[in-house]
């Protein structure tokens, strides 16, 4: 006597799971589109698209939050996404702007950087589900994220568009494959940054947010490489303030620890032996 087989769920997914997916392929495909223009000399257009990308990529968890359309397999995509928009993409377009000017050399920095953008986004996955992660848990992200990451790599580009070409000394691969370098060891390093979602504001300072974040706006439109050039310095000077108000949390939380009350047993009582569950493996 054969067993039918089992009845197949005909239902199929719903919508609401695929819409987050589908704003991480846009943002793949917008960063796979500033290679595009990389390759064309269009360095505006270039770095426009994975800015886009940075924003698609901001919105995809929330989206997928908000509709309670969290997989597994988004959390892969987006992490798949992003090595390619903020790791790749970045490596190409540098590289094609001005490190490929120093012959065999210039393509080991570019390639470093995407090679370590990777790391850290396998390290991300690899600790997703992990319940001791201290960076975390205080409000902090571990390294610089894989969009800030980008907007390290291509702060030399923006600063010359912001320029009008007039800093040619920019377009030096002597300046950009340290910096390069720098990029690449901040997105894989284990230095406490500053992570947005972990921002509370004051009652009392959010008309002025509000101002401030209209006003970036504003400036994002009208003077694009000024303003965008502007976040990432201000970023890259906030980081060692990061660290320094970590390091404080990181001593509140040992001194905690060192004056929590330590439970004795009597004196003369044997400590119980913990019963193992059944089939648990012997340590």
């Amino acid at each position: 006597m054969s067993l039918a087989p089992p009845e197949r769920d005909r239902r199929g997914i719903p919508l609401r799971a695929v819409v987050p997916n589908a704003v991480t392929a846009l943002a793949l495909c917008s960063g796979l589109t500033g290679i595009r223009f990389a390759i064309s000399a269009e360095w505006d257009k270039a770095i426009a698209f994975v800015v886009i990308a940075a924003v698609l990529d901001g919105m995809d968890g929330r989206i997928a939050r908000s509709l309670r359309a969290q997989t597994r397999f988004g959390a892969e995509l987006d992490s798949l996404s992003d090595v390619i928009a903020f790791g790749v993409s970045p490596a190409i377009i540098l590289h094609l702007w001005v490190l490929q000017s120093w012959p065999r050399f210039g393509w080991i920095f570019a390639m470093a950087y995407a090679v370590c953008m990777a790391l850290r986004l396998a390290r991300f996955n690899a600790r997703i589900d992990l319940e001791d992660q201290p960076h975390k848990s205080a409000g902090f992200l571990t390294g610089v994220p894989a969009p800030a990451g980008a907007g390290l790599m291509l702060l030399p580009i923006m600063l010359w568009l912001a320029s009008d070409g007039q800093w040619a000394w920019l377009q030096d691969y002597r300046l950009a494959a340290p910096w390069a370098a720098f990029s690449a060891f901040m997105i894989i390093s284990n230095v406490a940054t500053y992570s947005l979602g972990s921002f509370r504001l004051r009652r009392n300072v959010r008309l002025g947010a509000i101002v401030l974040i209209a006003i970036l706006g504003g400036a994002l439109f009208s003077a694009p490489w000024e303003t965008l050039s502007l976040l990432v310095i201000v970023y890259v000077a906030l980081i060692p303030v990061s660290v320094v108000r970590y390091a404080g949390i990181k001593r509140q939380r040992a001194a905690v620890a060192a004056a929590a009350p330590v439970q004795k047993l009597p004196v003369g009582r044997p400590a119980r032996r913990r019963r193992s569950p059944p089939n648990a493996p012997s340590i």
